[in-house]
């Protein structure tokens, strides 16, 4: 783990500290976003060691060929990445002639500041000069009440001396993928004047949309000031010159405003754009800012007493978590990074499904939920068609995707880890359960649930050697196994989504025969769920993760040698592959999400058992760990691997944080205090507590959104106080005895 650049603060990121070497790290932990575009932490003026330059417009993407040398059938014709779009934050400074970038210039007193509570990035330093010294503090936010909307601040003071200064306020075009090929371009510009441009996505061979962005800019300066505007090939820019004596100050604005022909027709860009850049003052549209962001908080905060490292790292997960989706485009998804870095090619995975749903179901409003649900419905025909690639029957929900069908080209990942098309079943079965309203399920997810059973019936084959139904050639969620035989969690969400297809197929009148789901499908169907194969050992008392996993050398991780963590980073793949180290979990993943179907003992049987070999080098990981040890009473190891998730990015335990936010795990800390440590489930519309508080914090409280209730808990050492704030009386089981909820606060004590 590497040493945490930024200070502990329950509500801010702050530091004193600029470590040219570490810039990307900065970048990544300050990203900002607002739903339709986010932006990495790159400073206004530039900065020219190893920095990271990236914005990212919500939908916008680009299908990259992917054709080589071992293509094999049912690839993808292309791999569907996000792009780097044009740099609306450059604000380029000159004082008495001397460029200002941090990697070349003398300063002092620097100082950044990103605040949770609403979105601001602050950041100062002071310019010494041999005569002169000037302070600079520069401010930003993506509103998220105007989204299309950006603003900027930088003030100027003179501490000593004087200063002849040039801004050069730029929308920069001239942009690329940190990880194109051969200096690629993915942008021709359309349209552009002194301060606006606009951009469309390059032509492609493979029929998906091209995408047009444009963005204009309104700069001021509150002073005297000349000004020169200039259009150059790929840059459009506002050049403000001007002079401060000792003690004077300047503030420059500059409010950018970004359209996509995803909502606005392109011939109506600048018109629109325009219309956004209004004239009212910064600090007007952040105090909106902040009481837009305070209605947020006030769903989803998490309050911890005793450890403010514990709660900034919660808060700014919740924060980044909320920058990226909170439901107001029904077309959109949370990508793994998010708007802050290129990696995962910035589209949809399962993630969505099993980690980020069971956090938003209680802290957003249930449309927010059904819009997550709806986007997989939508692309339903992309799923039918990826199934169709492979051979196969129903619908195979892709692995990566912006449109529905597969845009990813690793087949280890892309085509045997299926296990994605049952956290889709899952999803819909949560969403159900959870909120107690079936109307999704009987209007949309039933036909999902079809689509779903077809493939896995297809998928499946008979043993009759062992009279059992089988899934060979697969890779769990431990994806450092490959074209494995078997894998417990697989088969067990192939079992269950039968089982929960002809639960909902009995109790909708007329969908059997709308979807035309034949007597002979019913009855394959009924037979895979009654005769699938689950590995289990008896002797060990665990479920057995895959066909050969107990043939491999089984080591704890404290075997590994010291300096060789993370494996990723260190071993061969060959390496990999044949050890018994797992990368996040899987066996443990389904017994999290089916959680009443085993006992105490099975789950702390296959804990001890697996988590020792986890090397927790998925993002996913320690979550899901954490809750688990917390259900069989490991308080200590559901601190450690708590900390592990909330704090992943901040300490930057797995060494990758550099390339972006490791956003949809971003739940983790949530879901590790309110299923782990409040042990809040959900099963058969019943909600139940079983809650605990870790040593060393005084008590922790959230609040939950259930069943159109707002429920306040609150734990302490001694005692749960739950509170029904909103909404009609609710039943509530707390150690296993049943309450009801009604007006005022019921308290109960803590059993340890």
């Amino acid at each position: 783990m590497n040493k945490r650049i930024f200070d502990i603060n329950p509500w801010k990121l702050t530091t004193t500290i600029l470590k040219a070497d570490e810039i990307r790290l900065y970048e990544s932990l300050t990203s900002i976003g607002n739903g339709h575009m986010g932006m990495r932490g790159n400073f206004e003026e530039g900065f020219s060691g190893n920095s990271h330059q990236g914005t990212y417009i919500a939908g916008v993407w680009f299908p990259d060929k992917t054709r080589v040398g071992w293509w094999k059938n049912g690839y993808p014709k292309y791999f569907g990445k996000v792009i780097n779009a044009l740099n609306f934050a450059c604000i380029n400074i000159e004082i008495n002639s001397e460029v200002i970038d941090l990697n070349k210039i003398d300063y002092s007193d620097f100082y950044e500041e990103l605040d949770l509570h609403n979105g601001l990035l602050t950041r100062g330093y002071t310019v010494n000069q041999k005569d002169n010294q000037i302070r600079l503090v520069f401010r930003r936010f993506f509103s998220i009440v105007e989204r299309r909307t950006a603003e900027f601040e930088v003030c100027f003071e003179v501490l000593k001396g004087k200063a002849d200064i040039k801004v050069d306020s730029k929308l920069d075009g001239n942009v690329k993928n940190l990880d194109s090929n051969y200096d690629e371009r993915f942008w021709d510009i359309e349209d552009k004047n002194e301060n606006y441009l606009s951009m469309r996505t390059k032509a492609n061979p493979f029929g998906t949309p091209q995408f047009t962005v444009s963005a204009a800019m309104k700069n001021r300066l509150n002073g005297e000031c000349s000004i020169n505007r200039f259009v150059d090939e790929q840059v459009v820019s506002e050049k403000f010159s001007f002079h401060l004596n000792e003690k004077e100050k300047a503030v420059f604005n500059k409010m950018v405003a970004v359209i996509t022909d995803r909502d606005t027709p392109a011939d109506k860009h600048k018109e629109v754009a325009f219309f956004l850049l209004n004239d009212r003052s910064f600090d007007e549209k952040l105090i909106e800012q902040t009481a837009a962001w305070k209605k947020r908080w006030d769903n989803c905060d998490v309050s911890i007493e005793g450890d403010d490292e514990s709660l900034q790292g919660i808060r700014f997960n919740i924060f980044q978590l909320f920058s990226t989706y909170y439901g107001e485009d029904k077309r959109l998804n949370i990508g793994p990074k998010g708007f802050t870095g290129e990696k995962y090619g910035g589209a949809t995975y399962w993630d969505t499904e099993a980690y980020i749903l069971p956090m938003y179901l209680s802290t957003v409003e249930p449309l927010v939920n059904e819009k997550l649900l709806k986007y997989r419905y939508d692309q339903l025909d992309g799923a039918k068609h990826n199934a169709k690639e492979q051979g196969l029957s129903g619908a195979l929900y892709p692995m990566v995707t912006f449109t529905g069908v597969e845009c990813h080209n690793e087949w280890e990942i892309t085509f045997e880890e299926i296990h994605r098309n049952g956290a889709m079943a899952y999803a819909i079965f949560n969403y159900t359960n959870y909120t107690g309203d079936e109307s999704y399920i009987r209007n949309y997810g039933i036909e999902e649930l079809v689509e779903l059973s077809r493939f896995w019936a297809s998928r499946v084959h008979y043993s009759i050697n062992k009279e059992k139904y089988m899934i060979h050639g697969v890779t769990g969620p431990n994806e450092y196994e490959n074209n494995i035989n078997n894998n417990w969690y697989t088969n067990t969400l192939c079992k269950w989504t039968l089982e929960y297809t002809l639960k909902w197929l009995d109790k909708i009148p007329g969908v059997i025969n709308k979807y035309g789901v034949s007597n002979d499908e019913l009855t394959l169907w009924n037979d895979i769920k009654d005769r699938m194969y689950l590995g289990k050992d008896d002797k060990l008392g665990i479920f057995v993760q895959h066909d050969t996993f107990l043939d491999k050398k089984l080591e704890p991780v404290s075997a590994i040698p010291e300096g060789d963590r993370p494996i990723n980073q260190h071993w061969s793949w060959d390496k990999i592959l044949r050890s018994c180290y797992i990368k996040q979990a899987d066996v443990l993943q389904g017994i999290y999400m089916f959680s009443d179907r085993f006992t105490l003992e099975e789950k702390k049987n296959n804990f001890e058992f697996y988590e020792p070999m986890t090397v927790h080098e998925s993002s996913l990981s320690a979550c899901i760990h954490s809750i688990v040890a917390s259900e069989i009473g490991k308080k200590d190891k559901a601190m450690e691997l708590y900390l592990r998730t909330a704090r992943l990015d901040l300490d930057n335990y797995n060494n990758d944080s550099e390339d972006g936010l490791h956003i949809t795990s971003m739940s983790g800390g949530w879901l590790a205090v309110v299923q782990g440590f409040a042990g809040m489930r959900t099963f058969g519309g019943r909600l139940s507590l079983n809650p605990f508080c870790p040593d060393n914090w005084k008590g922790y409280s959230f609040n939950i959104l259930y069943r159109n209730r707002r429920v306040h808990v609150g734990v302490t050492k001694d005692s749960i106080k739950v509170n029904l704030i909103t909404g009609e009386p609710l039943n509530v089981s707390i150690y296993g005895k049943e309450y009801v909820l009604t007006e005022g606060i019921l308290e109960v004590k803590v059993q340890q």
